[in-house]
């Protein structure tokens, strides 16, 4: 498994110092590293748990895809008709951050750097984001073995299948969309760290950018990015609430200021951010 095998590079990545000073982080290291897999645990375990508001976000997730997956051809059609206007700029940064490769690179990145300038909340902030992509890409790589959705590269249409799968087939793996997935798990967790609106904003955008270029080259529908990017935010609101009982550093000094709720109805689906 890739996500495996990243963990594994990142725990290989651990150098020697003095004894007291490599005693130290080792001790931080193999904490936070048990954190990881703790909240991978904590949010593939949280559907024991909902209660009735949390089985209605669920059945308005559903529903919603649902609904997109209906419009998914003619929004397909569509947006061929301004993809050479998009710059190749955005093309290759949507293609290629939001891979496994890249995305543990940042994410393991940001927890090293916080694990040896011993600053707790980056360290927090590292195990947040190796622990969603953890969780999210796990779920994601079984999903598409299970659905075997057409992409629309194959030519296909968006209601063809060829599910149940051991191994991968390519061009019937498009849902969920793993790059949306990844992306905006990195890009949610990280928006934790700001008060500004408009920062958290900007910082959202950017991550909606690679399921975005993943529609307009044919690699998902619609419906699978924004499937992605809603459940990511499941995943990461799932195990930062399990990190707050491991960590004394909360974000921003006090209780979370973001809270997010599905709306469906006749003229209106979406989500709702209050940050």
């Amino acid at each position: 498994m890739k996500i495996l095998k990243y963990l594994f590079v990142l725990m290989m990545a651990y150098p020697m110092f003095g004894q007291e000073k490599e005693s130290n982080l080792w001790n931080d290291f193999t904490y936070d590293i048990g954190n990881v897999f703790g909240g991978v645990g904590y949010a593939y375990s949280r559907p024991f748990h909902w209660q009735g508001n949390d089985w209605a976000n669920l059945g308005y997730l559903t529903g919603g895809t649902l609904l997109l997956a209906t419009v998914d051809d003619e929004v397909n059609h569509w947006k061929n008709g301004f993809r050479e206007d998009i710059p190749d700029l955005v093309i290759d940064y949507g293609n290629e951050y939001g891979s496994p490769e890249n995305n543990y690179m940042l994410t393991g990145g940001v927890y090293l750097a916080g694990l040896f300038t011993k600053n707790e909340k980056l360290r927090r902030t590292g195990v947040l984001l190796i622990s969603s992509a953890t969780a999210g890409g796990f779920l994601q790589q079984v999903s598409k073995r299970i659905i075997g959705r057409a992409r629309p590269k194959s030519g296909e249409s968006s209601d063809t299948f060829d599910p149940f799968h051991l191994n991968r087939v390519y061009n019937y793996d498009s849902f969920p969309s793993g790059h949306a997935m990844l992306a905006f798990s990195n890009a949610y967790a990280i928006a934790k760290q700001f008060h500004n609106p408009w920062v958290k904003a900007g910082i959202y955008t950017v991550g909606l950018i690679p399921g975005f270029v993943r529609v307009m080259d044919d690699f998902h529908w619609f419906s699978d990015v924004a499937f992605s990017t809603v459940l990511s935010i499941f995943i990461v609101e799932s195990i930062d609430r399990y990190l707050d009982s491991k960590y004394d550093e909360k974000y921003n000094n006090n209780t979370k200021q973001v809270s997010w709720n599905l709306s469906f109805g006749p003229n209106t689906m979406g989500v709702s951010l209050r940050f």
